[in-house]
Formats: C-alpha cells, sequence, structure tokens
C-alpha cells in the first residue's frame, strides 16, 4: 500500500518537473569571475543512525573559464534510524532520503543556486529521481550525478576522460553517461529541475578534481561518515 501511494506522489511530481537552461551558470565578461553557490548532498545510513550532509561551495568562473571550488558550509542532520520508516526499494529512495535531507537544509544559512545530488533526476523509469523529487520540493535547480544506472541504454563509452554518451530511455534522452576520470567507471548525469542536459554537464564539469565523483559530492559523502 505504501508504494503504491508513492507511485502516485511521484507521478503527479513528474508532471511538476521543468527542463530547462539554467541561466546562472555563464561564463564571466573579460574583466571579472561570476560565481554561484553549489549545495552537494548525501545520506549515510547505519544499522542505528543516520547522518544527511550538505556541503556548500562556491563556484567561481574566472574569465579564462577556468573554474575554482571554496567551501562555504556544511550542515548535517542525524537522527535514529528507525524513524526512516520508508523501505529500501530501487525507485523509491527519495522517499528514504529527502526528509532527513530536508533537516539538514533547514540548518543552511546560505540559500544555494543549485543542488548537486548524489542519486538521479529525470534518468529514472518515472521521471522522478532524488535530484528532480528535492529540486520541485525546494523549488531549486538541481542535478543527478549517480555511480550507477537506474534505467536506460547508451552507446559504448570511450575510455578518455571528457567523452560521454547519451543515456536513452522509452525514446528519450534522459542525460548522460560521463567518463570522469580516464579508464574508471562513468558516472550517470541527469537534469533534476529547472536545468536542462547541457547545463548538468556543464556544472559537474567544473566541479570535478582528480577523482571520480565531483567534489561537493566527495565532501558530502565524507561528512557522513564523520
Amino acid at each position: 500500500m505504501r508504494l503504491a501511494l508513492a507511485l502516485k506522489l511521484q507521478q503527479k511530481l513528474a508532471k511538476k518537473v521543468i527542463i530547462c537552461p539554467f541561466e546562472k551558470l555563464t561564463y564571466p565578461s573579460a574583466k571579472s569571475p561570476s560565481s554561484l553557490l553549489i549545495a552537494a548532498t548525501d545520506l549515510g545510513i547505519r544499522k542505528d543512525s543516520f547522518t544527511a550532509a550538505i556541503a556548500v561551495y562556491e563556484l567561481t568562473i574566472h574569465p579564462d573559464r577556468s573554474p575554482k571550488l571554496n567551501l562555504v558550509e556544511e550542515t548535517v542532520h542525524v537522527g535514529d534510524a528507525k524513524s526512516i520508516r520508508f523501505p529500501y526499494v530501487p525507485g523509491f529512495l527519495s522517499f528514504r532520503e529527502i526528509p532527513p535531507l530536508l533537516q539538514a537544509f533547514k540548518k543552511l544559512t546560505v540559500s544555494p543556486d543549485v543542488i548537486l545530488c548524489d542519486g538521479q533526476g529525470i534518468a529514472h523509469p518515472r521521471r522522478i529521481g532524488l535530484a528532480s523529487h528535492l529540486g520541485v520540493i525546494l523549488k531549486k535547480p538541481s542535478v543527478g550525478c549517480a555511480k550507477n544506472k537506474l534505467c536506460g541504454t547508451h552507446a559504448l563509452l570511450p575510455t578518455a576522460k571528457g567523452s560521454w554518451v547519451d543515456l536513452l530511455h522509452e525514446g528519450q534522452t534522459l542525460g548522460v553517461v560521463y567518463r570522469s576520470k580516464t579508464g574508471v567507471k562513468p558516472i550517470y548525469i541527469s537534469p533534476g529541475h529547472l536545468i536542462d542536459i547541457p547545463s548538468s554537464i556543464a556544472l559537474v564539469e567544473m566541479c570535478l578534481g582528480k577523482y571520480r565523483i565531483p567534489d561537493p559530492l566527495r565532501r558530502a559523502h565524507a561528512l557522513t561518515k564523520a
């Protein structure tokens, strides 16, 4: 019964998702840099407790188009694992993760321009993964950057860093399969809400360091382990 209600809610929320260019992601003029705030989220669940974490970074884009990340704020919300009552069901993970994450968001003293999630955006069977669900609720642009594929097919991905191919499902392009580091497993980038595929790719690229996962998401994940 719980899954049936969750399914109806997903179908309702999916209709509210807006895919459009992210206007705040702009390249600077020749004289001054541009910047925006990115909130990266993650949730760690242990046997007895959970930790919802948010790491907020300022992304500065310099006139030569080189990006720089600076940590602005971190928040965590810790609770009893028994309070997370929704079961672990692929395709419905947002119902487990969003309630704790919203509590962590309440502790922020800054207002992020965009949310980066360790999960799917519209690359979801019902087009409402964690990033899309959270973006609709908070009315914020959001991007999904997942370590694993939930649905869809794609062409063979070249091994070189920066390569990407479209992720397709039921005749739609939902995002891309992206090689963030040469010779390692890809990541799966998809728009969540109030952003489009090109903007999602550009945002993730600017947040990449020397690792497979974007640096803000790595920091959020580290906070869940602290």
